[in-house]
């Protein structure tokens, strides 16, 4: 029998691994679609190593991909040290496969060329979201794409800051460095592409989905319980609350319901307990049942 256990943990474990893989691969991929497609081409550095692969290559004219593998190398070993052979083998993968990916895919297609590529406003705006999808995919799968996201991984764990965050400002050098070789105005706008790639990679590491969770006292807390059981279908949890003005004891009925089932919601409150006091926020994430499954 524990032989048999053993064997299943395993075959799972192989299974999470390919998935996880997966994701990096396909992450890498939306990623350098984001860099050649549009933030190359318009000579937006939209930090991290890619952008100073990208002055370099206008600098220097090596290809891309190349910079971005050599300037990665310090970087890797720093990665490993932190997380271990197994993150260590994740970054490597992702730092290598993207600088392929994106030499790759400019060799074979010359995004240059396309019409109406060569527009600063739409590669800042498509370039930070794409990047930002690909990179929060990597990011989600355990992985990173190299260059300055191992050190926002690295910091994340130390600070409260999400990685988004820690990101824009550790690329803030290079908005300085492109800033002296582009000029003012193309920093200005990969700037704004890496605050976009920001935004949209603590998006997709958070959950892309809102719900809706609300807190509930009132002196009507079992028809309340009972309308979000019987009609709404939704579990419900009451939490032993008292109120410091007036030292009363008051049951407060935590829910959470999808967006379109709050307004459902605010009506069986106000028909039950017209005097309740509702709080009702934003859910990123939600496991369990009736909602998503853990995944890791």
């Amino acid at each position: 029998m524990k032989t048999k256990i053993r064997e299943a943990a395993v075959t799972v474990g192989r299974s999470q691994l390919v998935k996880e893989y997966l994701g990096i691969t396909l992450g890498i991929l939306i990623t350098a679609v984001g860099l050649d497609i549009f933030l190359i081409p318009n000579r937006l550095a939209a930090g991290g190593v890619s952008g100073l692969a990208t002055v370099l290559h206008y600098g220097l004219g090596l290809p891309v991909g190349v910079m971005m593998l050599v300037l990665n190398a310090v970087l890797l070993t720093i990665g490993t040290r932190v997380y271990g052979a197994r993150y260590g083998m994740k970054t490597i993968y992702g730092a290598l496969g993207l600088s392929l990916m994106v030499d790759l895919l400019a060799t074979v297609f010359n995004f240059t060329r396309v019409p109406g590529i060569a527009d600063p406003i739409l590669g800042t705006l498509y370039g930070g979201i794409l990047t930002g999808i690909g990179m929060g995919i990597v990011f989600r799968n355990g992985g990173n794409t190299g260059g300055t996201d191992i050190i926002a991984q690295i910091l994340v764990k130390y600070t409260d800051l999400g990685v988004g965050q820690l990101f824009l400002l550790v690329d803030g050098f290079v908005m300085l460095v492109a800033a002296s070789v582009f000029g003012i105005k193309l920093a200005l706008f990969g700037f704004i592409a890496v605050f976009i790639m920001g935004w949209v990679i603590d998006t997709i590491q958070e959950g892309i989905g809102v719900n809706k969770a609300a807190f509930i006292i009132t002196e009507k807390s079992g028809e309340i319980a009972g309308a979000i059981l019987n009609e709404l279908k939704r579990g419900a949890t009451g939490l032993s609350g008292r109120g410091l003005f007036t030292g009363e004891e008051r049951e407060t009925i935590l829910c959470v319901v999808s967006r379109r089932e709050i307004e459902f919601l605010r009506r069986v409150v106000h028909r039950e307990d017209p005097r309740a006091f509702m709080l009702v926020t934003d859910v990123r994430e939600v496991v369990g049942e009736g909602f998503g499954e853990f995944k890791l």
